[in-house]
């Protein structure tokens, strides 16, 4: 009788261990490809692990989010998630296309404050008349009932994580300091040992320091730059940044560096003009001179000019 129940619970174990070794096998390994933006030097990463796919951010415009809805339907998976990181517009205009297209995909963002903050910065951009050229991205309202509803359609998730459909976990933190937007959300993967730190790294694009990054802001981005640094300065990861191509974790220090000479360049110019040539000097590669910088240096040479 012993030895009966013996080989019962063998046999027991031996389904449990076939059916863990299944669902293993179900899950693909998850992958990340990156589509560039055409406007901002902007990233926008596609998560796929063969089963189905989740994007984090949405691009500048329905332009190119229209070409990186033709890039997922190739793929022929199920697009279940559209990540927004944060409330600046070029994470997020393109997500109107996006769910036109994959009416079954959740918008989705890491906490209620990054919702707030989506929802403020279209309201002002409404008021000052810069959504004429994205009518769809208009909030809805009783004068523009068919606005974009963005207390509906945008979904805060319940916990920290996003679990890929197939297999793969993405990591979400919003705990930080106001920094490059109020709020902001990284993401890590420990499938891919991977850090994707929305706009706390440029790499190789000037950094916005413009309207909304005060003093306060740069102090905030410095700190949380350097906690990033401590957090996994012993780890093989790979950072892949808001703007610009992936890198190493020697980008964060980069990017402490970029935000030193800028301070420091606005500290000791006399006037925009040999603000921007000093820093152009120091990044004559580094792209969007002409908008990201040109407005980053605008904003504080005239708040030191108010002073």
């Amino acid at each position: 009788m012993k030895l009966k129940y013996l080989l019962i619970l063998a046999a027991f174990i031996n389904l449990i261990a076939c059916k863990e070794t299944e669902a293993k096998l179900n899950q693909s390994k998850l992958e990340v490809e990156v589509f560039k933006g055409k406007e901002a030097s902007v990233n926008r990463y596609v998560f796929n692990n063969g089963k189905s796919i989740v994007i984090m951010d949405a691009l500048r415009s329905s332009e190119n989010a229209s070409e990186l809805a033709k890039f997922v339907e190739n793929k022929k998976l199920p697009l279940t998630h559209i990540l927004v990181t944060h409330g600046h517009p070029d994470h997020y205009i393109g997500m109107d296309i996006l769910a036109q297209k994959f009416p079954e995909a959740k918008i989705v963002v890491a906490g209620k404050e990054i919702k707030d903050d989506i929802i403020g910065f279209s309201n002002w951009m409404e008021s000052v008349g810069w959504l004429e050229g994205e009518p769809n991205l208009k909030p809805k309202s009783d004068k523009n009932p068919n606005g974009f509803d963005y207390e509906g359609k945008i979904q805060v998730l319940e916990t920290n994580q996003l679990t890929l459909k197939g297999g793969g976990t993405l990591e979400l933190e919003i705990n930080y300091s106001a920094a490059e937007a109020e709020h902001l959300t990284s993401v890590y993967s420990k499938d891919l040992e991977a850090l994707f730190t929305s706009d706390f790294c440029y790499n190789g694009v000037h950094l916005w320091l413009g309207q909304g990054v005060d003093q306060k802001n740069i102090d905030g981005w410095k700190n949380e730059l350097n906690k990033l640094k401590a957090a996994y300065s012993n780890t093989n990861v790979t950072i892949y940044p808001g703007h610009g191509e992936k890198s190493t974790i020697d980008l964060i220090d980069i990017n402490l560096k970029y935000i030193s000479d800028f301070e420091n360049t606005i500290k000791t110019s006399s006037s925009k003009e040999e603000a921007m040539d000093k820093m152009k000097k120091l990044y004559p590669n580094w792209e969007q001179a002409e908008f990201l910088l040109l407005n980053s240096v605008n904003y504080h040479m005239n708040l030191k000019e108010n002073k």
